[in-house]
């Protein structure tokens, strides 16, 4: 009995995998089908179709040829609009970015306007890289955003876009600060990156205040001043001790509890020990 129904069991399985094996010949027949002999309606519907079953890859390939033919058509507005959905769900974000963009350009007046200019942003938001590379995608991609929230102020996308804004400014902050703590790190192999490391630190400090790491590029750049002024040559010593202890000065006035205070409190106390010494 037992052994009855292993090979019932396995008899379905077999089944299954034939029945499924079937089908997908049987779609691949209907897609070539239409691609090679189907008319240009033929293959629009047949977009759609393979659109609304998530199969994007032959919805694009079938909008790839009939796109051309129906831009300044009536159905042609549609196409373009699901053409670019095609490549966003298949993660395509530049190829989806364009074509959004196409869209509300050809169509400024769609009642898809609104959706393809705030996707057309998405779109470069998606696409845009981890912190450490290069950012042009990001400011593209702010630039979309901001150009979304001017046009549409009351928008159903706005807190989307407001996220993604705050995400992508983030990143550049991130990104701001990782360079300028990069010089800070170099300076421990050559002197003079120490200098590079306080200029950028302190343009980082202006651009971002607030910024989560205010209060360790505040240090970074004590401490790089600090280091600097020690490197130095004997003349220019005494003037760069005289800035390290005016960044200790803004440091503890405003993170007067912060947890690299005894390390700021040391870095003084070697400054005004080393000024004694260039006096004496």
């Amino acid at each position: 009995m037992i052994f009855y129904y292993l090979c019932r069991l396995m008899l379905i399985k077999r089944f299954t995998i034939y029945l499924f094996a079937a089908l997908i010949l049987l779609s691949c027949s209907e897609f070539n089908k239409v691609q090679k002999k189907g008319t240009l309606d033929d293959k629009l519907n047949a977009a759609y179709k393979y659109y609304d079953k998530k199969d994007y890859y032959k919805a694009t390939m079938l909008f790839d040829e009939v796109v051309p033919l129906v831009i300044g058509k009536l159905e042609g507005e549609k196409a373009l609009f699901y053409y670019a959905y095609t490549f966003y769900h298949q993660k395509q974000y530049i190829m989806a970015a364009y074509y959004f963009r196409d869209f509300f350009e050809t169509y400024p007046r769609s009642e898809f306007n609104e959706e393809s200019m705030f996707m057309y942003a998405k779109s470069l938001y998606k696409d845009s890289p981890e912190y450490n590379l290069d950012q042009t995608n990001t400011y593209d991609a702010i630039r979309a955003i901001q150009r979304f929230t001017n046009k549409y102020p009351a928008s159903k996308y706005m807190e989307e876009a407001n996220m993604m804004m705050d995400e992508a400014n983030a990143k550049l902050e991130r990104k701001d600060f990782e360079t300028a703590r990069l010089y800070y790190k170099l300076g421990a192999f050559n002197s003079s990156d120490y200098k590079s490391a306080v200029i950028n630190l302190d343009k980082f400090l202006i651009k971002y205040p607030a910024s989560k790491y205010a209060e360790e590029a505040s240090f970074l750049r004590l401490d790089a001043q600090y280091n600097l002024a020690k490197h130095s040559e004997h003349h220019k010593q005494k003037e760069r001790y005289f800035d390290a202890i005016e960044f200790y000065h803004n440091f503890v006035d405003k993170f007067p509890n912060s947890k690299y205070k005894k390390e700021a409190e040391g870095i003084y106390d070697s400054c005004i020990k080393k000024l004694e010494e260039i006096k004496s």
